[in-house]
């Protein structure tokens, strides 16, 4: 039988499926392991409830139990019912990014669960039973510095001499409206540049994305600040290797990864002062960061940056370096593993 089954519940592809595909991809190398759900990229095939619940009804060779690894409110309901109700024998591991109070429902959900991991030391401080604090990793060998990035992000074919991105939904949450506004200054005064908004906005917020793209026209700059909706998880990579800045100034955010895969790729960030944004930058060695809501600090740091080619190449170095050698995912993978071990060797 299966040693450990990870669950992935969200058909859509989010910053939540990116750090557990990261982390699949490593522990399959080392694990009897089976994906539950919906397909992450360059993982196993997934296998449904039904059958994981089949497959755990008999622990795994010398193991008293399997542990089912989940992330999201319906893979935890789903494990406890496995464990208490079908009485299957597991444990449930539930990694938390949350750097707020749990709404009563959650609360109760992470309340229940065998061990809790943390992405961060402020996450750790809104849940119970924390078995250790381990930070989200990047796949530093599948994003990696470009041999050339101003002839790579010329075949991308956005325009321009150099990209700008910022990464993620399109939501007041995340601040897209002030990278856009951040554009709207920076853009005119750098010529050559073109702005990137990656990202889908759901349904509810359609009429946000409409009123950015409205600023962005009344701007005349819709030939320079893009909306090119979601990118793939294969093509999102190359086009980090691309970019010359990641530009992140969400209002609240868990961890984010969009600045640490930027950082892989060679690709320093500015972002605002939330999420892990603070220890990624390394005291301005990696990135640079912002106060929350100051879309003007935001462009006028972008316009240093990239008017300093020096500048800019010595943060493009240290981005990579800290990324390989502080936020890797093979560490993050040896953290997850070390709270199995207890689970299996109490």
């Amino acid at each position: 039988m299966a040693e450990l089954f990870v669950t992935n519940f969200n058909r859509n592809f989010t910053g939540v499926s990116a750090t557990a595909a990261n982390v699949i991809r490593q522990q399959a190398r080392s694990r009897d392991l089976r994906l539950v759900g919906h397909p992450l990229p360059g993982c196993p095939a997934p296998i449904s409830v039904a059958q994981a619940r089949q497959l755990s009804r008999s622990p795994p060779r010398g193991k008293e139990f399997s542990i089912w690894h989940v992330r999201r409110n319906p893979e935890m309901r789903a494990a406890l019912w496995a464990r208490d109700v079908l009485r299957l024998p597991i444990r449930i591991v539930f990694t938390s990014a949350a750097q707020r109070r749990h709404s009563a429902y959650p609360r109760w959900l992470i309340s229940r669960m065998d061990a809790v991991i943390a992405t961060t030391e402020a996450a750790a401080t809104y849940v119970p039973n924390v078995r250790a604090v381990v930070p989200h990793g990047v796949d530093t060998a599948l994003f990696v510095p470009a041999h050339d990035r101003s002839a790579l992000w010329k075949s991308l074919g956005y325009g321009g001499r150099c990209g700008i991105a910022t990464i993620g939904r399109i939501r007041p949450e995340k601040g897209t409206d002030l990278f856009v506004d951040a554009m709207i200054r920076l853009l005119p005064s750098l010529t050559g540049a073109t702005a990137l908004v990656i990202g889908r906005a759901a349904r509810e917020h359609s009429s946000f994305l409409k009123d950015l793209q409205s600023r962005v026209r009344a701007a005349g700059l819709s030939d320079r600040i893009l909306f090119p909706g979601e990118i793939s998880s294969t093509d999102l990579p190359e086009l980090m290797r691309g970019l010359s800045l990641v530009m992140q100034l969400p209002r609240y955010e868990g961890y984010g990864m969009a600045p640490l895969e930027g950082m892989a790729s060679g690709v320093p960030f500015i972002g605002s002062d939330t999420g892990y944004y603070r220890a990624f930058s390394a005291q301005g060695r990696g990135g640079l960061i912002v106060p929350l809501e100051t879309s003007q600090q935001a462009a006028q740091a972008a316009q240093a940056l990239l008017d300093d080619p020096h500048r800019h190449a010595a943060l493009s170095r240290a981005a990579r370096d800290i990324a390989e050698n502080s936020f890797s995912i093979s560490t993050e993978a040896d953290g997850i593993e070390a709270v199995y071990d207890q689970l299996w060797g109490q």
